[in-house]
């Protein structure tokens, strides 16, 4: 067998991008080339790696346990400069970080100014995606670290809880009879836009009102953070959030948020995956985003939040 990388580098590249005909953009190689790779590499391996149809290209079982595989030994090849240039003394390196949308609206910035001060030489990618997602991303090896949130914590990662966060009712302006709190009875009556599915604000809010037997009157669905505000704006309905306060949201600051009773809560954390230990930089990128998250909650912490972290200096499992 002559497995070579770039046989792996073709190959996940061409299941990211769902078709051989983006993938061969991308790459920047003819298409027939690209399927005579694969083919190659399929021979090699005796198995069937993509389900190829009309509407493009999927992993098969199989190819789902090599994209993993190989998408990890690919970022450890692409760390392999950065580790070495660690090991002189300097903290450097690209280091990939998921945010859900709501954890980015107050963290994404003074993140990336806190990393360029303190580390000039680790250079940030931020994705913004929901935390369902970012978690396969992470067991891709697309990222180096999350934060998300969760109602139940999922096996696999390392986690470090940060806060709880309470769930909100968001309005389109402040109600004429606003009340301190809105009952999750009440919620059964009024139009809502939830989150699709998956997405884990949705299925806390589906596990709840199954366990209250009610019935939600469902308005409409939508899959961004932006969308499902635009249409609480338009006045379409209303959406459940984690978050108490739109002020930071630009062009929606003049909606209302408040808290439901019985307060819900979803956790906060910055995870990692526990079977890919954390470079100095991603190390260091999860420490100073633990430590500036510690100084939100001590000096304005958001509507409904509960700092739960412990020392933002403490150093975890997976790090090297």
């Amino acid at each position: 067998m002559n497995l070579k990388l770039r046989h792996l580098h073709y190959f996940t590249t061409v299941v990211d991008a769902g078709s051989f005909s983006r993938a061969a953009s991308i790459i920047h190689i003819a298409q027939p080339a690209l399927s005579r790779q694969i083919l190659e590499l399929e021979d090699m391996l005796g198995v069937e790696l993509l389900h190829r149809t009309a509407r493009g290209v999927r992993p098969t079982p199989v190819g789902e346990a090599l994209y993993r595989e190989a998408a990890n030994i690919l970022r450890q090849m692409e760390r392999l400069p950065d580790v070495v240039r660690s090991a002189r003394g300097d903290i450097e390196g690209t280091v990939g970080v998921g945010m859900s949308s709501t954890l980015a609206s107050f963290l994404a910035g003074p993140l990336m100014e806190a990393c360029r001060t303190e580390f000039p030489r680790i250079k940030l990618r931020l994705i913004t995606a929901d935390s369902i997602v970012l978690k396969s991303r992470l067991d891709a090896s697309q990222l180096d670290l999350a934060v998300v949130f969760e109602d139940l914590p999922s096996p696999g990662y390392v986690r470090h809880p940060l806060f709880r966060q309470r769930l909100y009712l968001v309005h389109p302006g402040r109600p004429a009879d606003a009340a301190a709190s809105v009952p999750l009875e009440r919620l059964a009556k009024l139009p809502l836009i939830l989150p699709t599915l998956p997405n884990v604000t949705r299925l806390l809010i589906d596990r709840v009102f199954a366990e209250a037997k009610i019935i939600p009157n469902v308005a409409g669905e939508a899959d961004v953070f932006s969308s499902m505000l635009s249409a609480v704006q338009a006045g379409m309905g209303l959406v459940i959030l984690p978050k108490g306060d739109l002020s930071d949201v630009a062009g929606y600051s003049a909606l209302f948020a408040v808290p439901i009773e019985p307060a819900l809560f979803l956790t906060a954390a910055v995870i990692a995956s526990h079977d890919a230990p954390l470079g100095r930089a991603a190390a260091m990128v999860r420490r100073i985003l633990s430590r500036l998250v510690c100084e939100i909650m001590e000096r304005a912490p958001p509507p409904g939040a509960e700092w739960m972290g412990g020392s933002p200096e403490a150093t975890g499992p997976g790090e090297q």
